[in-house]
């Protein structure tokens, strides 16, 4: 099982001034400490949960752009791009950017988007749930194809591009690997089988994801699918793991056992470096032995 490292939290010491140095310094210790992905959000406000839009927060490529200058190894993302922020052939051209400029680690994090507030606020339109999830799906093709050798058009019922060209194409052959964020089974699960490389769940518990695992696994049947083909992470439960570490491993172990391969955490507001090196230090050995 492989560790990750998610960076939801720019409200730290040092204030706005602090925000680059600290950033970077939990991106190199993750790049450092071995762990697979390091990923940030794409909010343009800050969630609720953690103050709302008066918190800071930053625009989610153009951070994954300076963090690719200041790693070498670990996959950068966002977990997960919302559709609706990017048109996507655009979308297309920036994670084929991020990738040839990173060296091939960029991966295709992306969702139907939930957050209405700062859609209204920034004047973004926020179709109904079910028009996003047809943009989603056609966001895919639309990547997936400027990807290809294949340039010519793409005609969807909400995109229509005369040329799909992206050059340079991304480093990673034969494209860079898609995760679709998000738990629902009967949309988003469906489409996971459909088009993704990976699905990333909520760790609400080992009974609930495992459901939603068995969910996936239908629809592969429906759609043709073998199952191994999908990579199963999640966003890790609960409280920090350093609180627990042995417990969080025989949590790990039990998820692991259903065929999840990758987990993230995030660090600490107060210390976020050292947050993730101590993380790692306690995490990244144990876990690749489960």
């Amino acid at each position: 099982m492989r560790l990750a490292i998610h960076f939801p939290n720019f409200t730290i010491p040092g204030g706005t001034g602090a925000i680059a140095g600290t950033l970077s310094g939990a991106a190199k210790a993750a790049d450092e400490g071995g762990c697979a992905q390091f990923t940030v959000m794409d909010h343009w406000f800050q969630m609720e949960m953690l103050g709302g839009a008066a918190e800071p927060m930053l625009e989610g490529y153009t951070t994954l752009g300076y963090l690719a200058a200041q790693t070498e190894r670990v996959t950068l993302g966002l977990l997960v791009t919302g559709v609706t922020y990017r048109h996507p052939g655009l979308l297309a051209k920036t994670v084929a950017t991020l990738d040839v400029l990173s060296g091939g680690r960029a991966q295709l994090g992306i969702g139907a988007a939930w957050y209405e507030e700062e859609h209204v606020g920034l004047g973004v339109p926020f179709p109904p749930v079910s028009e996003r999830f047809e943009r989603l799906e056609e966001a895919i093709e639309i990547c997936k194809q400027m990807w290809s050798d294949d340039d010519g058009s793409y005609d969807g019922r909400h995109y229509q591009l005369a040329q799909t060209v992206c050059l340079p194409k991304p480093l990673q052959e034969p494209s860079p690997r898609v995760l679709i964020g998000g738990s629902g089974e009967r949309k988003t699960l469906r489409l996971v089988a459909r088009h993704a490389d990976a699905c990333n769940l909520f760790g609400t518990s080992v009974e609930e994801i495992k459901h939603k695992l068995e969910v996936l696994d239908r629809h592969c049947e429906v759609e043709g699918r073998d199952p191994a083909t999908i990579e199963r992470t999640m966003l890790a439960p609960g409280l920090s793991p350093l609180e627990d570490v042995d417990g969080f491993l025989r949590e790990m172990s039990d998820y692991q056992a259903l065929g999840i391969g990758q987990v993230w955490v995030s660090p600490s507001a107060e210390d976020p470096v050292g947050s993730v090196r101590a993380i790692t230090e306690a995490l990244v050995g144990p876990m690749a032995e489960l």
